[in-house]
C-alpha cells in the first residue's frame, strides 16, 4: 500500500514542469505551430471585452510541454498571463502542431515553446 502511494506521488511530481524553463530544450514544432488569424482575432476580442489585459511588453506566451516516450504530449503548462482563454487557445495550437510530429524522446521530457501574441 505504501509503495503504491509513493509511486503515485512520484508520478504526480513528474507532471510539474521544472522551475527554470530556460534550461528546457526547445520543442521542435512544424510551422503549423504559428498562430492563426482566428487566434489573433480571439486575443483582440478578449482584450476589447476587458477579459484580458496584455501589456505592450507582452509579445509571447511561453509554455512548458511534457512529451512522453511514445511522442504524445502529456501536458502543456502555459506561463500564466492572466488571460485563461488565450492561454487555453494557445495550448490547443501547440497540441495540434505537436500531434504526430514530435520525435519520441527516450524518457518523458519537458520542452519549452512560445506562441507569439499580436497586440490588439
Amino acid at each position: 500500500m505504501m509503495l503504491a502511494v509513493l509511486l503515485l506521488f512520484g508520478q504526480a511530481l513528474s507532471l510539474a514542469p521544472p522551475a527554470d524553463w530556460e534550461t528546457l530544450p526547445t520543442l521542435p514544432l512544424p510551422s503549423s505551430g504559428a498562430p492563426t488569424p482566428q487566434f489573433e482575432q480571439f486575443v483582440r476580442n478578449e482584450v476589447q471585452a476587458a477579459r484580458c489585459v496584455l501589456g505592450a511588453d507582452r509579445t509571447t506566451l511561453d509554455m512548458a510541454v511534457l512529451v512522453a516516450t511514445n511522442g504524445r504530449v502529456r501536458r502543456i503548462v502555459p506561463r500564466a498571463i492572466g488571460c485563461a482563454g488565450v492561454e487555453q487557445f494557445a495550448a490547443g495550437i501547440v497540441l495540434r502542431a505537436a500531434r504526430d510530429t514530435i520525435r519520441p524522446p527516450s524518457v518523458d521530457t519537458w520542452y519549452r515553446t512560445s506562441v507569439p501574441l499580436t497586440q490588439p
